[in-house]
């Protein structure tokens, strides 16, 4: 995955920049843990800071042969799981665009620079802006 100056923190409409070739969800949206507040075997969801929304992730590839990273997962905050649209029949991945897409740089416990993925909505590639659902309406989220 490219990170350039076309998607940032305070730029959230560079997805074209940050992701050329496109992505391929690998699995469909499933709840973010809380690593702080899930203990003892007891499982969390974690929730978007600025909104309070339930955090849901879901693993993407990206289609750049070159990229150093291939699978990452982008947050989304909704009050209910958010649905991919519909992918093409036989094929395991659904190609998705994310709209709203922001990217939070942080650094790791190993000293590392490391990077959070957010967005605002998933629609299939092409489309007009919004979050359609698998029925091609917009998905609450």
């Amino acid at each position: 995955m490219v990170i350039s100056s076309g998607a940032s923190r305070s730029n959230p409409s560079g997805v074209r920049a940050c992701v050329p070739d496109g992505v391929y969800a690998a699995g469909g949206f499933e709840p973010g843990r809380d690593f702080d507040a899930s203990k003892d075997g007891r499982f969390v969801q974690s929730k978007d800071k600025a909104s309070g929304l339930p955090l849901w992730q879901v693993e993407v590839i990206d289609a750049d042969a070159t990229a150093r990273t291939r699978t990452v997962k982008i947050k989304l905050p909704a009050q209910v799981q958010p649905v991919l649209p519909n992918g093409p029949a036989g094929v395991p991945f659904v190609p998705v665009e994310f709209t709203g897409l922001t990217v939070t740089p942080y650094v790791t416990q190993a000293g590392r620079l490391g990077y959070s993925l957010k967005a605002s909505g998933v629609r299939a590639p092409g489309r007009p802006s919004g979050r359609p659902g698998s029925d091609g309406r917009e998905a609450a989220a």
